[in-house]
């Protein structure tokens, strides 16, 4: 059974990418929104991955991750851009948060500089950590936790 409703999303916001770090410049009619969000130290980002909406990336239903090029793998099981709706999802580090001028500093933000943003969750570990996770075999090699410098414009993975 396919749907065929859809949706309407509206951009809170675009990453930026500077010498000063990496922000997320919130339009003004949002900023309200960001109140108290200085408060926790980490903030779920989900975005569009507008360099990948297209039809030949939307129909794809498997990708070769960079952790294991030469396994194909289905879309689903991975966390590329590539996908039926390009969908990006990442926990990030806050550092920093500037409500009245809509700046959002954060640290691990694997987007493209100007990609829109969809919205901001804070995170909560209750209901976002997950006890005795498990990980696919092909991932065996990668690292538990993100280096504490932050991922530089040359860790984001090409498609």
């Amino acid at each position: 059974m396919t749907s065929e409703k859809t949706y309407t999303l509206h951009p809170i916001g675009k990453v930026c990418r500077d010498v000063d770090g990496i922000f997320i410049n919130v339009d003004e009619r949002y900023r309200p929104a960001l109140q108290d969000l200085a408060h926790f130290s980490h903030v779920l980002v989900l975005a569009w991955a507008d360099q990948f909406d297209t039809p030949e990336h939307r129909s794809r239903t498997t990708a070769n991750p960079p952790h294991a090029p030469d396994r194909p793998t289905g879309i689903f099981a991975t966390r590329s851009p590539v996908r039926p709706n390009p969908i990006l999802l990442t926990p990030c580090r806050l550092l920093g948060v500037d409500q009245t001028a809509g700046r959002v500093m954060v640290e691990n933000l694997d987007f493209y500089d100007g990609t829109p943003v969809l919205d901001l969750k804070a995170y909560y570990p209750v209901s976002d950590r997950v006890r005795e996770a498990h990980i696919a075999p092909w991932l065996v090699d990668w690292p538990q936790w993100l280096p504490e410098e932050g991922l530089g414009l040359d860790d984001i993975p090409r498609v």
